[in-house]
């Protein structure tokens, strides 16, 4: 018999779909998705959530569940926008409250939590996402005052904010009572693949280094700490995110070289970052407890 032969199909790369949160999408496409009601329950709390990771989040709770919003930033006015833009895409049903906040002002997050509290009776989901990228130089360049700088928002807020958040958590009951996979709160804290791994020459970036190691320890700390008493603790750490802030301090040959080093030759959309916290925050993570949830395509396993 003859051999059947087969024509070979020219390989496709591979396209993921983009992101509606992208400020340079020129197009919102969250209006075109469903809203999947069955994973998420309750009020979510995020920080740093006018733009970028923060606000693809808010997207991603609101179309798995979450009903009840606050959303925080230092910007006001970026947050209302972001939460009318929210109402607008994905329904009147959902309700979001903007509020300003400073996460290094002890008494302002406190003052934050407590106005979340009374507008909306708990908070179920809190995501500790304010940060800054700090200076591109390594020790011996490095201001002091930036150092600070960037330790006092990338740590010491997520500490701040974390705190706060277990405090009421404490206070309240599961929304599905006796159930392992419903805890009274869960906190998912915005660490960094370089939170797990050094910053390597082209980017010497070692005061945010310092700090998302620290928050990578933190949540270590604190998932042990409260795992027994029904508070669910995880961090994320996002390799290259096409958000603002990466735009601003990686561009050119400079991220062209890390790109190249990225298994999966890509940077992450903010949308792909929003859904890895719907998981964590979700009973599909359930079992996760101080787990620093590397998504970086492949960058950290060479």
């Amino acid at each position: 018999m003859a051999a059947r032969l087969h024509r070979q199909q020219p390989s496709r790369q591979y396209q993921p779909r983009r992101s509606g949160c992208d400020e340079n999408d020129g197009k919102n496409v969250h209006m075109r998705k469903p809203i999947v009601r069955s994973l998420l329950k309750g009020v979510a709390f995020i920080t740093g959530a006018a733009s970028g990771i923060g606000k693809a989040t808010a997207y991603s709770l609101a179309r798995h569940g979450i009903t009840k919003l606050a959303i925080t930033d230092i910007n006001l006015a970026a947050a209302e926008k972001t939460a009318s833009t929210l109402k607008s895409d994905l329904g009147g049903h959902i309700h979001v409250l903007p509020l300003k906040l400073d996460v290094t002002n002890e008494q302002a997050v406190a003052e934050t939590v407590s106005t979340i509290v009374k507008e909306f009776g708990r908070i179920d989901v809190a995501v500790n996402n304010a940060g800054i990228g700090g200076p591109a130089v390594p020790s011996a360049d490095h201001p002091y005052e930036e150092w600070k700088k960037t330790l006092d928002i990338d740590l010491n807020g997520v500490w701040l904010t974390s705190r706060e958040e277990i405090r009421q958590m404490l206070k309240q009951e599961p929304l599905v009572p006796n159930s392992p996979r419903h805890p009274r709160g869960t906190i998912i804290n915005i660490a960094s693949m370089y939170g797990i791994v050094a910053t390597n020459l082209n980017t010497p970036v070692v005061s945010y280094t310092a700090a998302k190691h620290g928050v990578v320890g933190l949540t270590k700390a604190d998932a042990v700490a409260y795992a027994s008493r029904g508070i669910k603790i995880n961090a994320l750490c996002p390799g290259y995110v096409l958000t603002p802030l990466m735009q601003e301090h990686m561009k050119g040959e400079t991220m062209q070289k890390e790109l190249e080093k990225t298994p999966m030759g890509r940077m992450a959309t903010m949308e792909e970052m929003g859904d890895h916290v719907v998981m964590l925050a979700s009973p599909l993570g359930s079992f996760m407890c101080g787990a620093a949830l590397v998504a970086d395509g492949g960058f950290t396993i060479q």
